[in-house]
């Protein structure tokens, strides 16, 4: 069995309450797929698009953690992880069908960067845990706003 090659440069890792229902959510609602587990850790690592997300349940008897203060939902409060994604529309349109928590709903944004404008097609998503999932679809880069 080879290695799973992990190859973002970045990768957060989110705590969760139920690592059965938020690899659930991720898969099921999000699309992300499962490159590994350690269910005896409660620990998934997911990808969609190349984007990639650590999944760790909360083990509170553990002598190991990286939690530097109280935990209390939502999780991950000022900060929201964006991912490029294809189709941006048909996501957000089968995230809604699911009933999950739409923070954002679908907007197209453009944003200053010095002397152009980046567009975004883009909505938010809370994960079960309370984290704010942005997906964007690319609109480019115009000169100035219409």
């Amino acid at each position: 069995m080879s290695k799973p090659k992990i190859e973002t440069p970045l990768t957060p890792e989110l705590c969760c309450t139920d690592i059965g229902a938020s690899v659930k959510f991720y898969v099921d609602v999000l699309g992300f797929t499962v490159q590994y587990q350690r269910p005896e850790n409660g620990f998934a690592m997911l990808e969609r698009q190349g984007s990639r997300i650590m999944l760790d349940q909360i083990n509170p008897g553990s002598n190991r953690s990286w939690i530097s203060g109280p935990l209390e939902k939502p999780y991950g409060r000022g900060m929201n992880l964006q991912m490029v994604t294809t189709d941006v529309q048909a996501l957000y349109e089968h995230v809604q069908k699911s009933g999950a928590a739409i923070f954002l709903p679908m907007e197209e944004k453009w944003y200053r960067a010095d002397n152009s404008f980046l567009g975004n097609k883009q909505f938010i998503v809370q994960d079960p845990d309370g984290f704010l999932l942005r997906f964007f679809e690319d609109l480019g880069e115009r000169t100035e706003l219409e």
